[in-house]
């Protein structure tokens, strides 16, 4: 099972599951982040109410996470190609990675935000902070924990759907879970891609649990 050409294969296999997963979590959260802000902002109850405006968003945001990533990925094929120059192999991932996540990542970030104590906000807003001081000086450091694990839980489920890109030539963890453990029925590779997998969420999870403890001023 360990012969050389294995142990090749699993080392590119981890390393297209990583860069489409990093790659895909960074973008995303260059959208995300913006939106989250956006809704949390332009709330109701925000500093710079505009009612309509989070209500549009969020039906947008609503029905892109309602689309099943599978589909979505299908779907997203001419945009893809266009984008990457083909449909197949890791960077055609990551286009749909990045549309599914960044809705994901929005309504992780808003709720992170609106965590916040409001009389933290009422007091930056009394002494005549702008809404983008308050962003910048406020909500973002006081929210920064919160960010951090929802960092750690959005990678984690952005690693679930590169590797469901694998049933669609997807390549990563996945391509190898599915060619072999599937269509070969080498089952011994199957669980040891589930086993690599595993092992990444760990270490993923772990290091966002740390750097929250670590940033949460609450438990200094």
């Amino acid at each position: 099972m360990f012969s050389a050409q294995i142990i090749e294969l699993i080392r590119n296999g981890i390393g297209e599951t990583l860069c489409m997963v990093f790659i895909s979590t960074f973008v995303s959260y260059l959208i995300g982040i913006p939106l989250g802000i956006l809704l949390v902002v332009t709330d109701k109850d925000g500093i710079r109410p505009v009612p309509v405006l989070p209500q549009v968003v969020g039906v947008i945001i609503n029905l892109l996470r309602s689309v099943p990533f599978l589909i979505l990925l299908i779907m997203m094929i001419p945009v893809t190609r266009t984008i990457v120059g083909t449909s197949l192999g890791w960077k055609a991932v990551v286009p749909p990675l990045v549309a599914a996540a960044a809705p994901y990542i929005a309504r992780m970030v808003e709720s992170s935000f609106k965590e916040i104590d409001a009389g933290v906000i009422e007091a930056a807003k009394s002494m005549g902070a702008s809404t983008m001081q308050i962003v910048w000086k406020v909500l973002l450091p006081e929210a920064k924990p919160s960010l951090l694990i929802g960092a750690a839980i959005s990678t984690t489920t952005i690693l679930g759907y590169s590797a469901m890109a694998g049933a669609v030539g997807g390549g990563g963890l996945g391509g190898i879970a599915i060619n072999y453990g599937y269509y070969r029925y080498e089952t011994d590779m199957m669980f040891l891609t589930v086993a690599i997998l595993v092992i990444i969420v760990q270490v993923i999870q772990e290091i966002g649990m740390r750097l929250a403890r670590v940033s949460d001023k609450r438990i200094r």
